[in-house]
């Protein structure tokens, strides 16, 4: 006679095996999103010149506004200064010049549908020709001896927008044979990122350019 002992542990190992497969977790689908870069081919000579020591100096202030009920800046508003952002310089070359009016006519990358987002990427190589530099709590920045030519300015500011609203907490009767509502004061924050960006010139040796980046 088989004991009670092993009729257990054969049901539970039985048990075991279809929990185990109704547990199947099906994979989240493959969220693809097209990338595009530049067709002509990068010329690191070219970015390496238009990188080397000078005499000329870039200063500039990093700041964006609150945006208004429609997605644009607020004109009149106060400036958010962007405190400890990384601003990233690359020099304008033909290649670049490519990329820039890539991405100014295919992307599209903050599309709900991932199927339709477009991201315009420079290559790894031209990535790397780039100067840094970050700002302090005021916005200001500076890049030091920079050779006579065009350069392009980007950062990602980040910033908070806080608000109140009213939220419902219910009815009672009142005094006067009717209802009166109840709320509750709650506070919100709305998280935003807004990428900055500027074209800048340093014309002649020596030449201090003053910018806004916003």
């Amino acid at each position: 006679m088989i004991s009670n002992k092993y009729l257990l542990a054969a049901g539970f190992i039985v048990c075991f095996a279809f929990t185990s497969r109704a547990q199947y977790v099906e994979k989240e689908p493959e969220q693809k999103v097209t990338t595009l870069y530049p067709q002509m081919k990068f010329d690191s000579v070219q970015a390496r010149s238009a990188l080397a020591r000078g005499t000329g100096t870039i200063k500039g202030v990093a700041f964006t506004k609150p945006k208004t009920g429609f997605g644009y800046k607020a004109p009149l508003a106060g400036r958010i200064y962007a405190n400890k952002m990384k601003v990233i310089l690359y020099p304008v070359t033909p290649y670049f010049e490519e990329w820039y009016k890539l991405r100014k006519d295919k992307e599209n990358y903050k599309s709900k549908d991932y199927k339709k987002r477009v991201y315009v990427y420079l290559s790894d190589a031209a990535y790397r020709f780039r100067l840094e530099a970050i700002t302090n709590s005021q916005g200001e920045f500076t890049f030091p001896d920079m050779k006579p030519g065009k350069y392009f300015l980007t950062g990602n500011l980040s910033w908070d927008a806080t608000g109140t609203y009213d939220q419902y907490t219910g009815s009672g009767y009142n005094n006067y044979g009717g209802t009166t509502d109840y709320y509750d004061r709650k506070s919100y924050t709305v998280n935003h990122q807004d990428r900055i960006e500027a074209f800048v010139e340093v014309k002649t040796d020596g030449e201090i350019v003053e910018m806004k980046l916003k």
